[in-house]
Formats: C-alpha cells, sequence, structure tokens
C-alpha cells in the first residue's frame, strides 16, 4: 500500500516537474519571438531614419543649389546686355499683342446710336459691321492700340452681332462705344475725319452722331483673354 502511495506522489511531482518545466519554456519563447520583433522593428525604424536623413539632406543641397541658379540667372540678366535687350523686345511685343496696360497720346472716338428719329429703324443704329469697318480704318492710320468699351483689340479678337448688343472679345457692349487709340493724335484726329473716311459716311449718311476728340494721355488696358494658337508653327 505504502509502495502504491509513493507511486502516485513521485507521478504527480512528475507531471507538475514536467508542467512547470513545459510552461517556463513557452514563456522563454514568448520572450525570445517578442525581443526578436522587437529587434526587427528597431532595425526597420533605424533604417527608415537613416534614409529621411539622407533625403533631408538631398533636398537641403537641392534647395541650395536652386538658390544659386536663380541668384546666376539674376545676375546674367543684369549684367548682360544682350538679355536686358531681349526683354525689353519682350515687353514691346507684349504690348503690341495686348498683353499689357499701355499709354500714350491719341484720339478717343465716341459712336452712338442714333436717337433723334421719332421711329428708329435699323439704319440708325451701330451694327458690328460699322465697328470692324471703323477698326480696320483705325488701323490703317498707324494706330499702336484700340479698344472699345475696356475691350483690347487683338488679332484675334471677334465683333459680332448679338441682337441689339455686340460682342467684342466675347463681351457684350453697348451704345455709346467708347474707342480709345493710342497713336500720334494728330495723324490720327485729321486721318479719321478725312473727306469719304467711314466716320464722315456714318455721319452725313446714316446721321450717327460721332464724336473725335484728341487727348494726350489715354490709357488702354490690357486683353484679359488667353490667346490661342492652334495653326501656328515655328519653323526652326
Amino acid at each position: 500500500m505504502k509502495k502504491k502511495q509513493v507511486a502516485i506522489t513521485l507521478g504527480v511531482m512528475c507531471f507538475i516537474l514536467v508542467f512547470g518545466i513545459m510552461l517556463q519554456l513557452n514563456t522563454i519563447k514568448d520572450a525570445v519571438s517578442t525581443v526578436g520583433q522587437n529587434t526587427k522593428e528597431n532595425g526597420l525604424r533605424d533604417e527608415v531614419l537613416k534614409w529621411k536623413e539622407k533625403y533631408d539632406k538631398s533636398y537641403d543641397e537641392l534647395q541650395k543649389v536652386e538658390k544659386e541658379i536663380e541668384k546666376e540667372r539674376q545676375y546674367s540678366v543684369s549684367t548682360d546686355s544682350n538679355s536686358i535687350e531681349k526683354q525689353e523686345e519682350l515687353k514691346k511685343l507684349n504690348a503690341y499683342l495686348g498683353l499689357t496696360d499701355v499709354t500714350g497720346e491719341g484720339v478717343i472716338i465716341t459712336v452712338q446710336d442714333n436717337t433723334s428719329s421719332l421711329i428708329p429703324t435699323a439704319a440708325d443704329l451701330i451694327h458690328d459691321s460699322d465697328l470692324r469697318e471703323l477698326v480696320n480704318e483705325i488701323k490703317n492710320t498707324n494706330a499702336e492700340a484700340i479698344s472699345i468699351n475696356g475691350q483690347r483689340i487683338v488679332p484675334s479678337t471677334t465683333i459680332n452681332c448679338m441682337g441689339a448688343l455686340i460682342q467684342v472679345n466675347n463681351d457684350t457692349v453697348g451704345s455709346p462705344y467708347i474707342i480709345k487709340v493710342i497713336g500720334d493724335k494728330d495723324t490720327l484726329y485729321n486721318n479719321l475725319q478725312r473727306p469719304g473716311s467711314f466716320i464722315d459716311i456714318l455721319r452725313k449718311e446714316a446721321g450717327i452722331p460721332v464724336k473725335v476728340d484728341r487727348s494726350d494721355e489715354i490709357t488702354i488696358e490690357k486683353y484679359k483673354g488667353v490667346l490661342t494658337d492652334k495653326y501656328i508653327e515655328n519653323i526652326d
């Protein structure tokens, strides 16, 4: 009986010992896994920090190079007479194309519908064709800049009829039409009102009131649209 009790006691003790060893082994395994995971994560974090440091350094160098390039460009433009001339040419070109505000002497033409008739007819009104004809005649007098009711006339300008109103550069304008012209004021004044001119015809044949005034300083605003070139190609 004593031998049986001893065997049972030894068996229980062995089971407890084995269970304790297995529990300790699992604990050690988890600890090793956790340490390995932490080590791996720390390694990745260190690698990311190293690359970030390299990126920040490269970005700072790039910023320095860009500043140096801009400084050299500014210096080149300010000291190179050829660059200065090209800048001036570009300004003049933009002015002629209507891309900048301009000022100078010239004439201001005021054209409006004939309101003296009791029953106005189509002949008493200014039409888009009248404005186109007048603009073409103004261009032939060496005008350097033209606008109609604030709309700058550029190579792509369209003047079309929209019912009782007229569109210039797709912007609706109405009577009275204020046409500003920059150029030699005396030449413009005399040529535009010479016998047989379009203004002379409007006055005498259509009874349209047209007023032409000289001015020493006229400001014409730039073209507010976008110039497009669908078909033009540069020839190298």
